[in-house]
Order: C-alpha cells, then structure tokens, then sequence
C-alpha cells in the first residue's frame, strides 16, 4: 500500500523534497554557505582592493547564498589549489567547489563528485609573447610551457605534442601569481591554460598586454561548473537549479533592474521563476522567491558574464559559446517547470 500511494503522488505530480543530507544540514545549521574558490583567476574569482572575493564564480557563490538565505553575504570563500580542490570538497572543507574546474568522467566517478551544470564553455590554449614570431601551436616544437600541475591541462598538452610528434619541456607550477611570474621572466616559452584564465593573466596580471599573443588554437573541451559531494540530492539540486535559474532569467529578460517590476507580469514562465506562481520553491526546500533574491543581489547569468569577463570588464571576452542558445551560443537553461 505505501509503494502504491508513492506511485499515485508521483503520477500527480506531488512527491515531497528530498530528505536534506549531512551537507545541507550543516549549511542550514550554520548559517553559511562555505565556498571553494580560485586562489586569484580575475573573472572568475579573486580578492579586489578591499579582500572581497569577485568574479564569475564569486557571483554563483553568492547567488546561492541569497536563494538559500536571501542574504548574499552568507558566504564564506576559501581559496583552493589545483592540487587539493578537489580533497577539500571530499573532505568537507567547503560545501561547493565554484572554481572553473572541468568537469570530467573521472571527477564525477572516481572523485564522487557531482557535476552541477556549466556556467562556462572552455578550451585549453597558448600564450606566447608577440615577439617570438608564433602564431600557431604547431610552432612550439620543443617549447619549454609553463603549466599547472593536478589539472586537466597537463594531460591536454602531453595528448597534443605527442599526437603531432613534437618535442616538450613542460615547468610546472601551482600557485597562479608563481605560474604566471615564471612566464613572465622568461622561464618558458608559452603558457597554457584554459584560453579565458590565459585572457585574465594576460589583461590583469601581464605588464603589457598588447606585447602577448593568445594562439587560435583549442586543443580541449573545458566545460568549466560547481560540483558537490555525493550523496546529498537536495544540496545537488540547489546547486543545480540555482545556475539553471541564472540563465533562466536572461532567456526571460528578468534583470537586477527590472525584477521588481516583471512580479506583475503576467507571463506564467516568470510568475513561476519569481514565486508569484508557488511550489518551486517549495520543491527545492527554499523560499518561494529564491530565484527574485537571486536577481535582486546578483542579477542574471549574462550580467554576471559582461561585469565580470565580458564588455564591462578588463578582460573583454566576447561571450561566443557561452552566449544564449538563442543566440548562437551553448547556453541553455533547464526548464523551470
């Protein structure tokens, strides 16, 4: 009989949240979110002048803060390296790992970790100083290429030299301001990474930008996203659904400067993204206005994009692949339903 009256409330479309795990809990408990970081990528997550953690990442970090407490601040950033992110969000250190990490087979089996969306579209390349003479990474032949270790780009790198028989000192290197120093006193020819943190180092970390070259090629697939433990479906499911919110609401034209304005819009898409319309929230375990709180303190996901990488900021990234479906891009919400 209980198997039978689970069935008829799922058939109805009403079944309960699920039970909230040992992450959610010590959330809820304590009051704040603790979030894995980049120890200094601009764009995505580095201190400003006053400490304060910003960037795209930094966003999503507070975006969760403020759906799950309608507060942004709640937040606690950690600066993580490439070689221990990924043991502190086993370990649990921090509850999120919000750090352009890319999200591979071997991380979400091996790892247990669960992947909670893309909130940007990726590929490894090169940067090489303008006068060296290369414009292409098939002239790196027996290049020396600072790198990082424990990431994604040292295997991407070993698969692309050797695929086109050429010779590689590769120097690596972990600490960001370390790795990009090294570049630039001349310890290696090139440096690769993915192409938006070799655009950040090159706009803010590089004393004369125009003097370096970013190479056209992509050797990777670098679909970068938060990711979570597993074993905790309704912390997964905030996660998730928070990022999913954020692209939402650009698909549906709900700004940080309009939100109050569309609660009195009479489209049900945005009656529902706003709570106007309840039991989203409720799904989720959270207020019925989390994705309005979310607006409200963080603005959508293409106003986090063009503050923090795009047109507004000093890196300038064009938005290509991470631009709206709509729009040519690969950004491509979950309905909100």
């Amino acid at each position: 009989m209980r198997g039978l009256l689970a069935g008829l409330c799922l058939a109805l479309g009403i079944a309960g949240t699920a039970h909230a795990g040992a992450t959610l809990d010590a959330i809820r408990a304590r009051g704040t979110i603790i979030c894995g970081v980049n120890q200094g990528v601009a764009g995505f997550s580095a201190p400003d002048s006053r400490g304060e953690y910003r960037g795209l990442d930094a966003d999503f970090c507070r975006a969760l803060a403020a759906a799950m407490f309608g507060d942004a601040t709640k937040v606690r950033f950690v600066p993580t390296s490439s070689q221990n992110r990924f043991t502190m969000l086993q370990s649990g250190e921090i509850d999120v790992l919000a750090r352009n990490a890319t999200q591979t087979l071997q991380r979400d089996t091996s790892l247990g970790l669960n992947m909670a969306g893309v909130n940007f579209y990726d590929g490894q390349g090169f940067l090489v100083r303008r006068s060296s003479g290369v414009t292409s990474a098939r002239q790196l032949d027996g290049a020396t290429v600072c790198m990082q270790p424990g990431t994604t780009s040292e295997l991407n790198v070993a698969d692309y030299f050797r695929a086109n028989n050429m010779r590689l000192t590769p120097v690596l290197i972990e600490r960001p301001d370390e790795f990009v120093a090294a570049y630039a006193a001349g310890r290696c020819d090139a440096m690769t990474q993915d192409a938006s943190q070799l655009a950040s180092y090159r706009a803010t970390a590089l004393q004369n930008p125009a003097e370096h070259v970013l190479l056209p090629e992509r050797i990777s697939k670098e679909p970068l996203g938060p990711m979570v433990r597993h074993g905790d479906d309704q912390w997964f499911d905030i996660v998730k659904w928070t990022l999913a919110g954020m692209i939402e609401a650009e698909e549906l034209g709900l700004t940080q400067a309009n939100v109050d304005e569309k609660l009195r819009d009479p489209n049900p898409q945005i009656q529902r993204a706003l709570g106007v319309s309840p039991g989203y929230g409720r799904a989720l375990g959270l207020d019925e206005r989390w994705l309005y709180n979310v607006l409200k303190a963080v603005g959508n996901y293409g106003e986090s994009f063009e503050r923090n990488l795009g047109s507004g900021s000093p890196i300038g990234l064009p938005r290509g692949m991470n631009d709206l479906w709509t729009r040519g891009g690969l950004m491509y919400a979950l309905p909100l339903r």
